[in-house]
């Protein structure tokens, strides 16, 4: 097989600011491992995790929200440990979400797969590794911000569609998040508040909580109330309105902050609180008379079973899911597409367009 020498990628050069975000057009394109494919990336969106990794949010030096130092980085507190599994490698090619088309393959993988439409699972376990060991795609290796990447062949998920690459990017990293906090609670036709809800994890966790029967709460701005009904939404609540106490069997947060306890306070009894974001900052307070009195549960969820994508590519190809795209900037303009991300002004997902 041929593949071109070089490709244009935005590479990220240390944590920092924007300003460690560099457009090369020089980059070697990978050549696919044993057991992996050659991807020729079609589109990409943009996620938190990016912008946290970036900024190397995920060390423990860190302990505001994710917008403190968003454009500005930590200024090197977080080397050590900024990644998702601990130090980054850089230079790194991020982008955790990733749709394309396989264009090679490595040894071992079965030839008929090129030319197979393809998304990337973001979370999982490499070869060879136990079943903790956690690779984000973007983190700890590289991802879709490039015209290739590489993947295990068993990671990039045949996908029949007529969505387009644009939209069927805005899926992976928020919807697989979504979907493993929902299969870790087992929420079913029950009363579910989701916080962050116009963002990607949130608007894609009302659509998988009215898939699977559930009332939903919502808590948002004024301005995305609208948006959210349209997505089946039953309630909105906004960010600052009191919350009903023991209303609901369970809460999906990606916030955390200030405003942690009343979310615990707002659970029914037996009720079951999942976290995987912590966006208005990790650090909470816990009165653990509230936990056992009320026999509540607490779950962290990041790590996937094989099944939650799997079922995610499904629900996609029998329409049960729609994308939530806000807008959309070609791969060299993706600076200005973090500073549009940062500013919240939008709901769902921003996609990132690759150049042929």
């Amino acid at each position: 097989m041929t593949y071109p020498e070089t490709m244009k990628a935005m590479v990220l050069t240390g944590h920092g600011g924007l300003d460690k975000l560099e457009w090369r057009e020089d980059v070697p394109v990978p050549r696919p491992a044993a057991g992996e494919v050659l991807i020729r990336v079609g589109a990409a969106a943009v996620n938190n995790t990016d912008v946290n990794t970036r900024t190397g949010w995920y060390s423990k030096a860190v302990r505001g929200d994710t917008n403190a130092a968003a454009a500005t980085g930590y200024d090197g507190a977080s080397d050590a440990d900024g990644g998702w599994s601990g130090a980054l490698s850089f230079p790194r090619i991020q982008g955790a979400d990733c749709c394309g088309r396989i264009v090679g393959v490595g040894d071992g993988v079965d030839a008929a797969r090129i030319g197979e439409r393809v998304l990337v699972r973001p979370m999982h376990r490499p070869a060879g590794g136990d079943e903790d060991t956690l690779v984000t795609v973007g983190s700890e290796r590289d991802g879709g911000f490039a015209q290739f990447t590489t993947m295990e062949s068993r990671y990039a998920l045949r996908i029949d569609s007529p969505l387009s690459d644009l939209e069927l990017a805005s899926f992976p990293c928020a919807f697989s998040t979504a979907e493993g906090m929902i299969q870790r609670s087992g929420l079913g036709a029950e009363r579910v508040l989701i916080t962050g809800a116009s963002g990607g994890v949130g608007s894609a966790a009302v659509q998988l909580a009215k898939r699977r029967g559930a009332h939903v709460t919502a808590m948002t701005s004024p301005a995305k109330a609208g948006d959210l009904k349209a997505l089946g939404v039953d309630v909105i609540l906004n960010r600052d309105d009191a919350l009903p106490g023991g209303a609901f069997d369970v809460v999906l947060d990606l916030v955390g902050g200030p405003r942690w306890p009343a979310l615990l306070d707002a659970l029914a009894v037996r009720g079951r609180y999942v976290t995987s974001g912590a966006i208005a900052g990790p650090i909470v307070e816990l009165d653990l008379r509230t936990l056992y009195l009320r026999d509540l549960t607490l779950i962290g969820s990041t790590r996937q079973t094989p099944e939650v994508f799997a079922d995610l590519v499904g629900y996609i190809e029998r329409g049960e899911i729609r994308p939530v795209v806000a807008a959309s900037y070609p791969l060299e303009a993706l600076r200005e597409a973090q500073e549009a991300f940062l500013g919240k002004a939008h709901m769902g997902k921003i996609g990132i367009e690759i150049p042929d």
